[in-house]
This record gives structure tokens, sequence and C-alpha cells, in this order.
């Protein structure tokens, strides 16, 4: 299995996302893997690592994710690898969750969190970013 970090979607994915389907929430589950030096857009001159700038984004997506009633559900830091192989670890997991894929292009689609999204694209070197949604795997009759 090959395994390729992104900062932005490809033509196939996005097309894919935006095929709207079943009206119902979506979980996103994001690997992250930061920078040594935050790397702006605009090359601005920083001092931020790249986790820093992230953490920015951090910070204001949670304000961006209300707008349209979605919220943040974990976050953590990437301690090791418990089972399997991969040539490099992510830095840390965050899962998001958004009433609809809808709403999703809704929050990405606003000019304000367009211009929070540079402190993401500054921080990140690469991301998994992977749609979920719910089912009780656990608990099958």
């Amino acid at each position: 299995m090959e395994v390729k970090n992104a900062v932005m979607p490809n033509e196939t994915q996005l097309k894919e996302f935006n095929q709207q389907g079943e009206d119902k929430p979506i979980f996103m589950v994001n690997l992250l893997k930061f920078k040594e030096k935050a790397q702006y857009p605009d090359k601005r001159e920083t001092d931020l690592t790249g986790r820093e700038a992230y953490a920015i984004y951090g910070e204001e997506v949670v304000e961006h994710l209300a707008r349209v009633g979605g919220k943040p559900i974990f976050g953590g830091n990437v301690e090791r690898l418990m089972l399997g192989e991969v040539e490099d670890l992510w830095d840390q997991v965050a899962i998001a969750m958004y009433p609809s894929r809808k709403a999703m292009l809704e929050m990405i689609s606003d000019p304000d969190y367009i211009i929070s999204a540079q402190h993401r694209v500054a921080g990140l070197e690469g991301q998994l970013n992977i749609e979920t949604s719910v089912e009780d795997i656990f608990h099958k009759s």
C-alpha cells in the first residue's frame, strides 16, 4: 500500500466529494504531517514552525465549524504505530464532524475560512483526510 500525503485534494477526489450523497453527518479523520518551518503561500516572513502555524488554524477553524453546524471531536499527538507499517508517522490526528458534505463545502468556500486556511497550508507538509460516517460496528446483531 502506497501512502501519499497531500495538502489539497486532486481533481477526482474533489469531484467525488462534490457529488451530493445522503444528507447525513460526516466525520473527517485528519492525519497531519507538519513542515519543520511554516511557509505561507504569500511568502511572508515567519519564525513559526509548521505545528505552530497549524495551531493558529486549529484555533480559528473551531469557529468556522460552528457556523455550519460542525464541531471538533478529537485531536491528539501521534505517539507510535501499534500495528502495521508506514515509512513515516504523522504528527497529529484530528477528527471533525460536519452535519453534511454540503456543510463542509459551505465552510471551505467561505472567504473568512479561506483566510484562516492560509495557516493550514503554511503548516502542513501533507495530510490524509478520510471521510467517514457513523455506523455502530461494535454492536451489530
